[in-house]
């Protein structure tokens, strides 16, 4: 594996020899009954396995397939739940931004600053997420070939923040699907940044069912153990206590309860392979 430095988040770090890193939550906020709920299985089910943890949602998801789909409670409502998240479980926590305007705020509260896949392109955008000095997880975009990525990277690290994550979440293929090549995995990790891999939205097939996406949730572990083997350094799984009611990325999202056995064999993947 390539050696690269450890971006350090709280108390752990992410990336080289470190412990695989789990960046997991509900696709966006529901009410807060479900968020609070989740967060609290999560941490637990990270603290029994000893895995680094961040917590992720969204407070806004920008881009919804229809007008008519669910977003989400906004920028001020859904900040201040996780503010209190954060106070009560005490983990980091992680969103998407979609717009400079957004930045300023979402920095006041989120401990890694996501920009989305369809977004990592936007100069400006990766720029001023850059500056907060914040953790940046970058996406890559499903139309990016992989070597593009580090002309991303030279964009957030020219304002000085070398904290920076990316993310492998597959490359769009014809019709609605969307495949992973492995070798996108050591490829990033050779640009000196710690890679994650997401599970779940790599069994997404975006606009599959019309007015919204639809997905392979049972695909997902499978994808999971391939990336980790693959060398990557954390995890992204979306989750929920039932995918089947969720609002947002219902089909490609895992039940809370499949994770423990599924990321027990992720850490023995990853033993083997550091």
């Amino acid at each position: 594996m390539t050696k690269i430095k450890p971006v350090k988040i709280n108390k752990f770090k992410i990336g080289d020899r470190q412990p695989l890193c789990l960046i997991a939550g509900p696709c966006v906020i529901e009410s807060p009954a479900t968020l609070f709920r989740t967060a609290g299985a999560l941490k637990d089910i990270a603290a029994e396995l000893d895995l680094p943890f961040i917590f992720k949602t969204s407070y806004d998801k920008a881009n919804r397939t229809s007008l008519r789909s669910y977003r989400g409670p906004g920028l001020r409502k859904g900040l201040a739940l996780l503010k209190k998240l954060k106070k009560k479980f005490k983990v980091p926590v992680c969103a998407d931004v979609h717009c400079q305007s957004e930045v300023k705020d979402a920095a006041r509260v989120l401990d890694v600053i996501q920009i989305p896949a369809l977004l990592s392109r936007q100069t400006d955008l990766v720029v001023a997420a850059a500056r907060t000095g914040k953790v940046i997880n970058i996406k890559k975009g499903q139309f990016m070939a992989p070597a593009d990525i580090k002309n991303i990277i030279a964009k957030a690290t020219a304002t000085g923040n070398q904290r920076i994550l990316v993310t492998e979440r597959g490359t769009s293929f014809g019709y609605h699907r969307v495949i992973n090549d492995m070798r996108a995995i050591p490829q990033m990790r050779s640009f000196g940044v710690p890679v994650i891999f997401d599970a779940t939205h790599s069994v997404q097939n975006p606009g599959g069912a019309g007015t919204r996406s639809s997905g392979q949730r049972a695909l997902a572990p499978t994808l999971a153990r391939a990336a980790v083997a693959a060398g990557c350094d954390g995890i992204f799984l979306e989750a929920h206590p039932n995918p089947a009611q969720a609002r947002c990325d219902g089909p490609n999202m895992l039940k809370l309860n499949t994770l423990p056995a599924l990321l027990k064999k992720l850490i023995a993947i990853r033993k083997i392979v550091t």
